[in-house]
């Protein structure tokens, strides 16, 4: 094994563990931070596989704007941010539907890897030195990827806007006082 390897594999075991913690965490602002790391460690695989445009993009976008935005919803939807009790009726994270969520999460991670094996098994890609940079990523973004990374920017707007409603409790609360009001 070359040096290179060990380290990738390293970063591999970080950003995997880190994203693990994120999902297992009881703080939501530690989930935050775990994410920082999980997405450092992916920046620094991308490094090490010579894609240098690859892995300052993920720091700026992904660490830089995705954890800002996680951290901004956080705030304004007063999720708790201190400690949480661990069990009981007053856990205001535990919805009782970890098992049902457990298996959906298992049933669609199997979808995908299938899909992706299905649908790449014959593909190859030359990971040559200088391989990550900004033509070569560009020129397969905007021709072969460009539909699929449309679909993805509506996407995360429309689960933007779906936070932002969420969030909102006042939205029925003046529903409400608009119809006591009209009765007197």
């Amino acid at each position: 094994m070359t040096a290179a390897e060990v380290v990738f594999a390293l970063l591999g075991v970080v950003a995997v563990g880190s994203a693990v913690l994120v999902v297992t965490t009881r703080q939501l602002v530690h989930a935050a931070l775990w994410l920082v790391v999980a997405f450092g460690a992916l920046a620094g695989c991308y490094l090490v596989l010579t894609a240098e445009f690859v892995a300052w993009t993920q720091v700026l976008i992904y660490v830089g704007a995705v954890v800002v935005l996680l951290l901004f919803g956080i705030m304004l939807t007063r999720a708790p941010i201190g400690r949480v009790p661990r069990s009981g009726a007053d856990d205001p994270l535990d919805s009782g539907n970890r098992w049902a969520a457990l298996a959906v999460a298992l049933a669609t991670a199997a979808v995908l890897v299938t899909v992706l094996v299905m649908g790449f098994k014959d593909a190859y890609i030359d990971l040559e030195a200088g391989g990550g940079g900004a033509e070569p990523l560009g020129g397969s973004l905007f021709r072969t990827w460009v539909l699929p990374f449309e679909v993805l920017s509506v996407l995360l707007l429309a689960a933007l806007v779906g936070a932002i409603v969420l969030s909102r409790t006042d939205i029925g609360a003046r529903d409400e006082e608009d119809d006591g009001e009209g009765d007197g």
